[in-house]
């Protein structure tokens, strides 16, 4: 399995995700600031990925501190990392539990704060690659035997610490016997699915098939997928899921054709402070990554761009919400507000 990040001596370890599928090349984040502008730029990206990645810059950060203005410090270090990406609120998840820990021992020696950060994130990592495959095993049964699953964007091992969470369970359900096959929709703009999606299912032997974003309603259609799978970046206390952009669509689609539609993501990935996905922000991500393709203008020059990086799928079309905690159904403001405890 793929090593998404890492905590080394040197830095925070972490592949390139924007130089895959073709160069699988690690980079070192010797700085807080380094590992904000790979959240910031997409080197890494995914919910679960990016709040590991901000638990270890917050560490990193504390490490290279100046040990007579660690508390100002400390505040610079969190505000830079949180102002990297707004939608995924595992990023902000991440930061919390840190500072929490940090207001619990911040009369301690400066070495001992600093030991106990690095720790947390590590120990956040660790707990990231337990969870999804704990999603997996709660998701492996819903997956029909001998059918195709459906997904969009990236939400395996690159969108976590490791083992992934939509791809978790299609990987629990190969590893429980079943056949499946997967079709992963390319995700214009930035292409998660075709760079990092169809990626990974190759390295793992997992039939994998791309088809462009709007082939997804005629295999709907077809009767030859047995379910939708995809991940989340934040999940409003009603159900409603913000992912990547074009899953309102996917969601839709499966919802007219009979086809369950399922989302997996940990517990941390739920906000239950927001009522529904009216509330999420939804980040604007730049205009080339519409009018170019890996720097190849194929749009006139000028051309007006909207670039949502998100949507929201509304709850009417979750058939359920899968968590390393358990299965949660309709009505989701219940189900999810045991699951969230």
């Amino acid at each position: 399995m793929v090593e998404t990040i890492q905590w080394s001596d040197a830095g925070v370890v972490m592949i390139d995700q924007t130089r895959l599928p073709r160069e699988e090349v690690y980079v070192t984040c010797r700085d807080y600031r380094e590992v904000a502008e790979a959240i910031r730029s997409m080197v890494i990206r995914g919910a679960p990925a990016i709040g590991v990645a901000a638990a270890m810059g917050v560490a990193l950060g504390v490490l290279r501190a100046d040990p007579d203005r660690l508390d100002p410090e400390f505040e610079t270090i969190c505000a830079t990392l949180a102002a990297t990406r707004p939608t995924a609120v595992n990023l902000f998840w991440a930061i919390d539990r840190m500072k929490k820990l940090y207001a619990g021992i911040r009369a301690c020696p400066v070495e001992e704060i600093r030991r106990r950060l690095v720790e947390e994130a590590r120990k956040i990592r660790r707990e990231d690659i337990a969870i999804n495959e704990a999603i997996g095993r709660n998701g492996a049964p819903l997956v029909p035997d001998g059918k195709t699953v459906l997904t969009h964007c990236n939400a395996g091992a690159l969108a976590t610490a490791g083992y992934g969470t939509a791809l978790g369970v299609v990987r629990a359900a190969v590893a429980s016997g079943k056949r499946i096959d997967v079709f992963a929709d390319e995700t214009r703009p930035f292409l998660q699915g075709a760079r990092l999606t169809v990626w990974e299912l190759q390295r793992d032997g997992i039939p994998a098939t791309l088809i462009a974003d709007s082939m997804a309603g005629h295999f709907l259609k077809s009767g030859r997928i047995g379910c939708v799978v995809v991940g989340a970046d934040r999940i409003a206390a009603n159900g409603d899921v913000a992912n990547k952009i074009g899953t309102y669509t996917v969601a839709v689609l499966a919802h007219e054709n009979g086809v369950p539609f399922y989302v997996a993501a940990p517990v941390s990935t739920l906000d239950l402070s927001l009522a529904s996905g009216d509330e999420i922000p939804i980040e604007q991500r730049p205009a080339a990554e519409v009018t170019h393709v890996f720097g190849v203008a194929v749009a006139p020059d000028g051309i007006r761009v909207e670039n949502p990086a998100f949507d929201v799928t509304p709850q009417r079309y979750v058939t359920a919400i899968v968590t390393e905690r358990g299965v949660a159904r309709p009505p989701y403001a219940e189900s999810l507000r045991r699951l969230g405890g």
